[in-house]
């Protein structure tokens, strides 16, 4: 069957959020990428719409200091949120964004799904493993996307989606919320594969 794909190379800035009460309006539909600081979530963001620089990009990981909205039509909306468990901030500042992020998560009530991104090298850390069965409590969908698969070959990498596939399914035994692909944001890898899935989310 023919599905439409979003024309996610429309997307354009929105708003930059300090704080969860400070996010634009509860409504329509939108995807949040979410990750440890240093799994690219602006780089994904920004391979996936195609347009360089639309998300801030740094090396130096912890740069997503807000809740950033991405207006693709008029009620669909990428949100990159802040990393954790990485950038080197104060335990106040740090504290500050875990409770901004909780508040999206659990309260925003057109997140329609989770892009959860994990360096394909360093998969399904303790974080990565709450936001899952955080997910699956409230039947919400989740993507993952090992990243950086450039880095290993693809034997490598084919072995590591395979493992996080048999982890993620022990959360989730139907495997009904749970999709996962290996990708890279420097080589274009499993781009069309992501536009698909969260295209199908947005319809």
């Amino acid at each position: 069957m023919y599905m439409p794909i979003v024309n996610f190379g429309a997307a354009k800035f929105s708003v930059s959020a300090p704080s969860f009460q400070q996010c634009p309006d509860d409504n329509g539909a939108e995807i949040a990428f979410v990750g440890r600081s240093n799994s690219g979530k602006s780089s994904a963001i920004n391979t996936l719409t195609g347009i360089k620089g639309l998300a801030r990009t740094s090396k130096t990981p912890g740069r997503t200091q807000h809740i950033n909205f991405f207006t693709i039509e008029p009620h669909k909306k990428l949100v990159d949120l802040p990393g954790y468990g990485f950038a080197k901030v104060s335990k106040a500042q740090k504290k500050k964004w875990d409770q901004h992020l909780t508040a999206y998560l659990e309260c925003r009530n057109c997140l329609v799904g989770l892009v959860l991104l994990m360096d394909i090298r360093h998969v399904l850390l303790n974080y990565d493993r709450q936001m899952l069965i955080w997910a699956k409590s409230v039947s919400l969908p989740v993507h993952i996307l090992l990243t950086k698969s450039d880095k290993l070959s693809r034997m490598r990498c084919k072995e590591i989606l395979i493992s996080t596939q048999q982890q993620a399914s022990i959360i989730d035994p139907d495997s009904s919320l749970f999709s996962s692909q290996v990708f890279s944001a420097k080589k274009n890898i499993g781009i069309d594969q992501l536009r698909r899935t969260l295209s199908l989310w947005f319809t």
